[in-house]
């Protein structure tokens, strides 16, 4: 399957629940990207339009926690930290975006690592 095959799939996937899903001041949706090198979580409140938090493999904070660790760890520690942002914030419960991915390997263990913080879905 070509590169282009697969990110018109995962594109049309993830038109098809972002029509069911959306968060919410209460409840954010906890948004994944992924790229070859790199992972992002971001906690969104749809109904206002605002990033609550955000982490990734790139931002400064992180850069030195992770070093080179794999990328199933990396995304567990990304995982750990947006749940450590979403409880200072007064967040526990949020929607798990997948963004069209399959539910395994980076986006399995960065799920989990939310999970172990704190965060309920």
């Amino acid at each position: 399957m070509s590169n282009i095959a697969k990110t018109s799939r995962r594109s049309k996937i993830r038109r098809r629940v972002r029509s069911k899903i959306s968060g919410t001041a209460d409840k954010p949706r906890l948004s994944i990207f992924k790229s070859s090198k790199h992972v992002y979580a971001q906690l969104i409140d749809d109904q206002a339009g605002q990033t609550l938090a955000a982490a990734s493999t790139v931002s400064k904070n992180m850069k030195d926690q992770l070093g080179d660790k794999p990328k199933k760890e990396m995304a567990e520690a990304i995982g750990e930290y947006i749940a450590k942002a979403a409880q200072e914030k007064g967040i526990s419960k949020v929607v798990f975006d997948r963004s069209g991915y399959k539910y395994h390997g980076i986006v399995k263990s960065l799920a989990e690592g939310a999970r172990k913080g704190g965060l309920q879905f």
